[in-house]
């Protein structure tokens, strides 16, 4: 992890301070960027989202999903709390903190029925995890996503009567994952074939994730400064939506410890099944929300809290992870053995 991927917290916190200030110092500028649109969806957000996405799913190595079979617990462990745990915990906390206000809840839902894909192998990598688990369950959920996402996030919605636009939630499912997801496959072929896998990991992949990096941050100024008056007029709203959003990951991660623990998992499998099964997608939570309710929704503004929040709390996660194994919370690793 670079120097600036360790502050992407502080940067993240930046846009959306620069997003507010712009909404206040040019007045226009958000119904300049609104008026940008093709079938209710924004074409600078579009972009951004889909560069955002782009990356991730050039982690899909669909080869690797043949070696699920010689060690499932793990995968199992954290596809059980990426697809049941997560959801309904984020939609049990949105009725209890957020009733009343609709689109918070969508908020939250989506981004509690959002595995991550991508920034968990970095997150593994600091923890000195297992890698190969990583990569396998991280081409899973990327797989995964694409059949669970909208029933999950529809029933969730449906059980408390929140009426969404599935339609727009299956278009932004199908653009900013489905589109991505072939264009990742068709161009690591082309790019292997012609330039070598080597090229592929160590030149493109980097610079396709600088890329996504800064259409993140872009993504954060436009949505804040279209939707800055509402938020500084209901500033108490970011506050309202990130209880349940550190709620979330507090139960989440603490069942995940747990049931590492009485799974039996060594550290390098246990740390790895609670970085992902903790963590969540928020690109397509962003795009979700921005498809259903438009740019400059709280919908929309609730997503990137999640971001903002998962940042600092997965990089502790890191730490919290070093320091259990200290304490020989897990299993030990079993070393391989020396010639």
């Amino acid at each position: 992890m670079s120097k600036f991927e360790k502050y992407l917290a502080l940067w993240v916190a930046l846009c959306m301070g620069l997003g507010l200030l712009l909404s206040q110092t040019i007045p226009g500028i958000g119904n300049m960027i609104n008026s940008w649109q093709i079938r209710g969806i924004s074409i600078p957000i579009g972009i951004c989202l889909f560069l955002m996405m782009y990356p991730a799913l050039l982690n899909l190595q669909i080869s690797e999903l043949k070696k699920l079979r010689n060690n499932p617990k793990p995968i199992l462990l954290t596809l059980f709390s990426n697809w049941i745990v997560a959801p309904i915990v984020a939609a049990v906390l949105a009725n209890l903190f957020l009733k009343g206000y609709e689109q918070l809840m969508v908020a939250i839902i989506l981004l509690g029925s959002s595995p991550c894909t991508a920034m968990v192998l970095v997150w593994g990598k600091l923890a000195n995890g297992n890698q190969e688990q990583n990569v396998i369950n991280t081409s899973l959920n990327t797989l995964t996503i694409m059949v669970l996402y909208v029933p999950i996030v529809s029933l969730l919605t449906g059980i408390q009567n929140i009426p969404i636009d599935r339609w727009a939630l299956l278009l932004s499912a199908l653009v900013f994952i489905g589109i991505p997801l072939i264009l990742g496959i068709v161009s690591k072929r082309i790019i292997i074939r012609n330039k070598g896998e080597n090229w592929f990991h160590q030149v493109y992949r980097p610079i396709v994730g600088k890329v996504a990096i800064a259409a993140l941050l872009m993504t954060l100024v436009v949505l804040f400064s279209l939707n800055g008056q509402v938020l500084i007029s209901n500033f108490d709203l970011l506050g309202l939506v990130s209880i349940p959003l550190l709620l979330g990951f507090v139960i989440v991660v603490g069942f995940n410890l747990l049931i590492t623990k009485i799974f039996g998992l060594s550290y390098k499998e246990g740390i790895i099944t609670v970085l992902i099964g903790s963590s969540s997608h928020f690109e397509i939570a962003i795009a979700a929300a921005v498809s259903m309710y438009g740019v400059g929704s709280l919908a929309a503004l609730g997503t990137t809290m999640g971001l903002f929040w998962e940042v600092p709390i997965m990089l502790g996660l890191v730490e919290l992870g070093k320091y259990l194994n200290k304490r020989h919370f897990w299993k030990k690793d079993i070393e391989p053995a020396t010639a």
